[in-house]
């Protein structure tokens, strides 16, 4: 595997522990325990080795790593190696004191997710009462701070209405980047799909009300915009390609090339706590089993995207298939499109909506 090349970002999930309980969660049905959750210094070492490896950047994520004691020294740690350091939260326990300590210990970035423009809508929706007006207080400390600040927005049928507003919110809070990023459905989302699936004229307003938002705000802030797959024809290189940019260790110390791939079966991911990141990266089965093109079954084998699609989503083909090789079915030349379709019937505004459980 001499043509691996180095990782871009590490993504680190400190904890799945979340004051939150998001319907649309992308964590594990199964989520991982306080007890199993790696200590200070293992995930110190981790970042060194991530530096070593190549990695640029480190995103601290979770569930909330704003829960872990040891963040700010975990921030050094990740300063002292060299990583450019973004911290990914719902940041209604971020306060003064906590974002000053984080400034402090070298932090670069603050990414802050809500859920919809209004409080009340955002509340319910997060399952935290008074949420809202803490994330719109903790955007304006970020700031305060001289921090850079993305809002991520994720948007469904539920509270895509609100697009105008969410857009708004973020340039008033003078966020550099808006993520407006589309559900992708994957533990907790897949299993409230029907209640968050958009139908397609949904999802065009969408795109028009982005497209019309960018063009007004172009170098003021950027606007990234992640669509869902449930309405493609082609699909996405997820994650830029199994094993090719990202490489994420969870909050156990498993070493994962998506945040969903343990979904996967019949995969031996490996555990920092008994490998290396380089060796996780280079050498396991798991990571090399996808990667390139020689896995591929037909159609996908000889396409002339299979370099740019890279096979598209192996934890949604396993999802809608079964089949953890099957050509991803937001393809329209794979054989199961049309279980898009019926999900896309299937969905609608009278889907029951089950909340995301809570890590102990």
């Amino acid at each position: 595997m001499n043509a691996v090349s180095a990782p871009l970002a590490l993504l680190a999930e400190l904890t799945h522990r979340c004051p939150l309980s998001c319907a649309y969660c992308s964590n594990p049905l199964q989520l991982a325990q306080v007890a199993s959750e790696l200590d200070t210094e293992s995930w110190a070492r981790v970042f060194r080795e991530a530096a070593e490896l190549g990695c640029l950047q480190l995103h601290l994520s979770g569930g909330e790593p704003l829960l872990r004691r040891d963040l700010v020294p975990l921030v050094e740690a990740a300063v002292e190696a060299g990583l450019y350091t973004n911290l990914i939260t719902a940041a209604v326990t971020l306060d003064a004191k906590r974002i000053a300590a984080l400034r402090e210990a070298g932090l670069d970035h603050v990414q802050i997710s809500v859920q919809d423009a209004e409080a009340g809508r955002a509340d319910a929706q997060a399952g935290f009462p008074g949420g809202h007006v803490r994330k719109l207080a903790a955007a304006a400390l970020v700031r305060e701070a001289g921090l850079p600040l993305t809002i991520n927005a994720v948007v469904h049928r539920r509270n895509l209405p609100s697009l105008p507003g969410l857009i708004a919110l973020a340039e008033a809070a003078g966020a550099e980047r808006l993520e407006v990023a589309h559900v992708q459905y994957y533990g907790w989302a897949l299993a409230n799909r029907d209640a968050l699936l958009p139908d397609r004229a949904m999802l065009d307003r969408a795109t028009e009300q982005v497209e019309a938002a960018r063009a007004r705000l172009g170098g003021r802030m950027v606007i990234d915009y992640v669509v869902p797959d449930y309405h493609a024809t082609r699909p996405k290189p997820c994650m830029g390609g199994w094993g090719r940019r990202f490489i994420v260790v969870n909050p156990a110390g498993r070493v994962l090339p998506c945040h969903a791939a343990e979904s996967l079966p019949g995969l031996d991911f490996p555990n920092v706590r008994e490998t290396s990141l380089a060796e996780a990266w280079m050498g396991s089965d798991a990571f090399n089993r996808f990667r390139g093109t020689g896995w591929m079954p037909a159609p996908c084998r000889g396409c002339a995207l299979a370099e740019a699609d890279w096979g598209g989503c192996r934890c949604q083909a396993y999802a809608l298939t079964g089949e953890i090789d099957a050509t991803d079915p937001a393809c329209s030349l794979s054989p199961h499109h049309g279980v898009l379709a019926d999900a896309r019937a299937g969905a609608g505004d009278d889907a029951p909506l089950v909340h995301r459980a809570q890590a102990r």
